[in-house]
């Protein structure tokens, strides 16, 4: 009798939820969700500035580009501008990592993590938007830097990086992705 009723209670469940398991993913194209990130990225150069030890050792990370050609972008499809993008917050997402590995400062510990979830979702966005790249190759440390990368050589300068290319790259993206311009029209 207890194996019925645990049934019927999953069929409920299951009817009430209305076949929302198997819809597909929305687009996010609220740029407050970005803004979130971007404040967050800002946080821990915050943090950064006012951390006194286990703050992480002096290293090379090779991160994107910050700056954006718009003669250049003018001319660059959205699936170009996705790829560039991805490139990068997969470069975020592997210096993070590795400077995260040198940080023994709990607070800055947790925001770098925090910023690694945050590139993480950023990812997932760009899927619901069907703007996700491929595939991704990236250099390893010891690769010399494309002309799309750059070499920095501290925590703070690529807490920088990050908050730049959010609120440069990734936000000129989100704002020119079709799924959003369909929503907007």
């Amino acid at each position: 009798m207890q194996t019925f009723t645990g049934l019927v209670s999953v069929l409920l469940v299951f009817l009430w939820l209305g076949g929302n398991l198997v819809s597909p993913l929305r687009p996010i194209c609220d740029l407050r969700v970005l803004d979130h990130f971007v404040r967050e990225a800002r946080d821990s150069e915050v943090i950064m500035r006012g951390c006194r030890g286990g703050c992480g050792a002096m290293k090379s990370y090779f991160v994107p580009l910050t700056s954006v050609d718009f003669a250049v972008l003018e001319h660059m499809d959205v699936n170009g501008q996705a790829v560039e993008v991805q490139t990068g917050l997969s470069l975020l997402d592997q210096a993070l990592s590795n400077a995260m590995k040198t940080v023994s400062n709990s607070p800055l510990a947790n925001a770098l993590d925090n910023n690694i979830s945050n590139i993480h979702s950023l990812g997932q966005i760009l899927h619901s938007l069907d703007l996700q790249a491929r595939s991704t190759v990236l250099p390893d440390d010891s690769a010399p830097a494309s002309t799309q990368t750059q070499e920095v050589s501290s925590l703070p300068e690529l807490l920088q990086v990050q908050s730049s290319f959010l609120r440069g790259k990734v936000r000129l993206l989100l704002s020119a992705a079709p799924a959003c311009q369909r929503q907007n029209s």
